[in-house]
């Protein structure tokens, strides 16, 4: 496992590998893992084989990963309640037949929980990719939890035209308990659990959210824990190039990064505010700040400038691009031979102030 720790960090220019794992005790946090599709047809960057999903399964079970519901995960961070170490939450988008076809089986046999969002448009209109509400009803008999991902897929944080704030909240949560009442009409379940179309939120979403007692999950990576918000809980997108097991170990293994503040945590971005300063306040006991490295998306890596003893700062060189980027950042651990793993998202508009259409 050192092996693979320091071949894959060496390969994001760090330097310093930490020591071997030599503690068991408990912690407070969590790797949220995210698929979309498990087939060997469908598009490979939203996309894992089965056979690499059984590998996957088969390396949690082998290696005695603690595997629970996000359900659980949420209510351990609220209640602040340790967890065991190497614990995984496995999550599903979307709601596409393959899941249900291919995941399933191999979930159920090992015995792990599992989250699958659901919009209620694509079920209704039938679409031949997406599972039925007869098939959702069966996996949620079988264990599996079922949970919102909005209506019909929306970018929820983009307003109509001529839209004010006030009734772009109203019609957002109406969407959202819309499709929360839905899923529990059909299904018997309110989990009230909610994963952003696109990982696209901002403050105010979150906000709203929270007022009417629901967490949310992004798809900005970064294990989950205390120091996470439980209306931005980060997960591991599984596919494509991140789905070999090699490299997803790492993932698997990391540990939520101590953060104690920011300057922000809103993903959104303002009209010419392109390349935004991060500000991060950490709980530096575990961690060598000189160790600590971050990285741009689309911009490499980038040493962070630090302010003090436990603040650091990270700014993109360049604009970043219209849509959706990150900044992440990583330190191995001091006592533990793992990885503490941070990202912010980000989102823009273009120039003009218009949206990317996907």
């Amino acid at each position: 496992m050192l092996r693979v720790l320091c071949a894959l960090m060496a390969s994001l220019v760090f330097s310093v590998c930490a020591a071997p794992d030599t503690q068991s005790g408990p912690i407070n946090g969590a790797v949220i893992l995210q698929y979309h599709h498990v087939s060997e047809t469908t598009p490979k960057s939203t996309s894992v084989t089965p056979a690499q999903f059984r590998e996957q399964m088969a390396y949690l079970a082998d290696n005695q990963f603690n595997v629970i519901s996000l359900r659980a995960l949420a209510e351990a961070i609220q209640a602040r309640q340790s967890l065991p170490e190497k614990t995984i939450v496995i999550t599903f988008d979307d709601g596409y037949q393959n899941i249900a076809d291919a995941a399933h089986p191999i979930l159920k046999e090992y015995g792990f929980p599992y989250t699958l969002f659901v919009a209620i448009e694509p079920i209704q209109k039938g679409y031949r990719e997406m599972m039925s509400w007869d098939q959702l009803k069966v996996l949620a008999a079988e264990g599996a939890d079922i949970a919102n991902h909005s209506w019909a897929h929306e970018h929820l944080i983009r307003k109509l035209p001529g839209e004010s704030d006030n009734a772009w909240e109203t019609r957002v949560i109406n969407n959202i308990q819309a499709t929360e009442n839905a899923i529990e009409e059909a299904t018997g379940q309110s989990w009230k659990m909610l994963a952003y179309p696109y990982g696209e939120y901002n403050a105010r979403l979150q906000t709203l959210l929270a007022s009417h007692g629901y967490i949310a999950v992004g798809q900005q990576s970064g294990a989950a824990g205390i120091y996470s918000e439980l209306t931005a809980l980060p997960r591991f997108p599984v596919a494509g190039p991140y789905a070999d097991l090699s490299n997803l170990k790492v993932k698997m293994h990391s540990l939520n990064m101590p953060v104690l503040s920011q300057n922000t945590s809103d993903p959104e971005l303002k009209v010419g505010n392109w390349r935004p300063e991060l500000r991060v306040t950490l709980d530096t006991s575990d961690i060598h700040p000189h160790q600590l490295m971050c990285f741009v998306q689309g911009q490499g890596a980038k040493k962070p400038t630090w302010l003090s003893a436990d603040e650091f700062s990270i700014q993109a060189d360049l604009d970043l691009p219209a849509g959706r980027s990150r900044y992440n950042c990583t330190a191995p651990s001091k006592s533990k031979g793992r990885y503490y793993w941070f990202s912010q998202a980000w989102v823009r508009p273009k120039n003009n102030g218009e949206w990317v259409k996907e």
